[in-house]
């Protein structure tokens, strides 16, 4: 994580989210080159204010729609080659709940009996992202854009907001004007 670049992610301007779940989140998919490698990030960016024990199996679904589109658009002759490679997905979930979060965090845990197949299943893992579980010094300290909206996402006060934007005058005040709006974003 720390060799990527901000320059280097690329905003792909297309969601991935499936009709069946439309009304409960929003996503944003950044494509990052890295040393002749394509990885993609697909991030939830609907905080999730409760624990949804559905997660892996929407990120699975996320990650096949992403996959289907890269393949299908794909010349046929590339596709087919032996050579061929799908890119890497890394998922990752924000969480900003009061309570733990104590959905399955991989994706086979949603499988019956998964321990009796182990090796033969589908599996991953996603990143999660507990906007709580990060002191306000923590946050403050990275001084970048997703800090600064973790730190103004916990549940607060109305009278603390005030203070917190003014501890975080500094970092915005250093933001380029792109990253100011996907602060305000």
């Amino acid at each position: 994580m720390e060799a990527i670049d901000a320059d280097d992610l690329i905003l792909v301007n297309k969601s991935y989210v499936l009709q069946d779940f439309s009304e409960k989140e929003a996503d944003v998919v950044y494509r990052l080159k890295t040393r002749d490698k394509n990885v993609i990030f697909y991030v939830l960016l609907k905080l999730q204010s409760t624990v949804d024990y559905l997660i892996p199996f929407r990120l699975l679904l996320y990650m096949v729609e992403i996959w289907r589109e890269i393949y299908n658009n794909t010349p046929q002759h590339e596709r087919e080659s032996k050579n061929f490679r799908l890119p890497p997905i890394v998922p990752a979930v924000f969480y900003n709940g009061a309570g733990s979060w104590t959905a399955a965090l991989s994706f086979k845990e949603m499988l019956d009996s998964y321990q009796e197949f182990s090796g033969h299943l589908l599996d991953f893992h996603y990143l999660l992202f507990d906007v709580n579980r990060y002191s306000d010094e923590e946050l403050i300290k990275a001084a970048n854009v997703i800090a600064s909206i973790f730190l103004l996402d916990r549940r607060m006060r109305p009278e603390e907001l005030v203070g917190r934007l003014q501890r975080l005058a500094g970092v915005l005040r250093r933001l380029t004007p792109d990253e100011f709006r996907h602060f305000t974003t």
